[in-house]
Parts: structure tokens; sequence; C-alpha cells
């Protein structure tokens, strides 16, 4: 029977903005100690925004991490406090200035679970509503809308290559085709 590993000791050697780092001492289920590094970071939304038109609303910006510009689904973190439904709603005012005024729960996964604990919630927006954008860093995003059929050929292409993207994007063309 598998067993789950003890942890020991944690000891913090960063804490940021967005993320943190700790280090863990287990037990592991064998019985000898190991390290396990930890990268933590609160919850985040994912967000398939289809407008009326039947387009996926997607955004292009610079991701300083890979060095170039990813077309992505919105998404962001969820705030102290806040639940998924509302970082939904300030997210996509946020980052692509319309308000949903439908949203329905996709699913939802862990994004990097061999090394951190960042969990997103999978959703989709439609009936959406246009609203004044509140972000201060708007400039370093480009909306681009996609004819839902064609989010297949970009993930295939290479063109949509994150992960929260493609698997928001399965997802809801997954549950798209069961219904």
């Amino acid at each position: 029977m598998l067993k789950p590993e003890k942890k020991i000791t944690t000891r913090r050697v960063y804490r940021g903005h967005a993320v943190g780092l700790r280090v863990d001492t287990v037990e592991t289920a064998r019985g000898r100690e190991a390290a396990r590094e930890v990268v933590e970071h609160s919850e985040c939304i994912a967000v398939v925004a289809v407008d009326e038109d039947d387009r996926v609303l997607l955004v292009r910006q610079f991701r300083y991490a890979v060095g170039r510009f990813l077309l992505e689904i919105p998404a962001g973190g969820i705030d102290p406090g806040e639940e998924p439904l509302d970082a939904v709603r300030r997210e996509l005012q946020e980052e692509i200035g319309y308000l949903p005024g439908r949203v329905e729960r996709l699913g939802g996964f862990y994004a990097i679970p061999g090394y951190g604990d960042e969990y997103l919630h999978c959703f989709l927006a439609t009936d959406l509503v246009s609203s004044r954008l509140v972000a201060e860093d708007t400039e370093s995003i480009e909306l681009v809308r996609v004819p839902r059929q064609q989010t297949q050929q970009l993930i295939a292409s290479g063109e949509i290559c994150d992960a929260k993207s493609i698997a928001a994007l399965l997802l809801f063309l997954y549950v798209e085709r069961t219904e």
C-alpha cells in the first residue's frame, strides 16, 4: 500500500511578492530522510472567455521567465479572502476589459505538483459585457480573438504553449463535446 511522505522539518529559503521557496526534510515511505524543495504560490484562476461570435479571447504578453511573448487565456492570482468567482470577474476586467454575464466551472489542476503547490481553478466565461480596463499594465497585454475552432490548431502548432492555457482550453473543448 502506498504511504505518504511525512514532513520532519521546514526551512524557509525565500518569501517574495509572488512566490515562496521552502525546503522540507521528509521521511520517505521506506523510512529514509530526503529533501523536498517546494515553490509556494497562492491559488489562481484561469478563464476561457468566449464572446458572442464564438471567439475565444486570448492575451499576448511578454513572459520574462521564458524570454518571449506567449498567447494565453486570461488568468491570475486569487487575492487573500477572495472567492475564485470574484477573481474571475476581476481578472477579466483587468486583462481584457470585459465582465462575464455567466461563469461556469470547468475543473481545476495543480500546475507543477512535482515541486510546487499552485492550484488553478478553471472557468468558462460567456455573455461578456465590455467594461473599462482597470489594470495599470494593460499596455503590455494585447487582446487576441480566435475562432473557437482554431484553438486546437494553436495548441498543436505550439503557438499556445503554456500548461494552464492548454489544460483549460482542452477542458473547455471536452465539456463542449460531451454536452
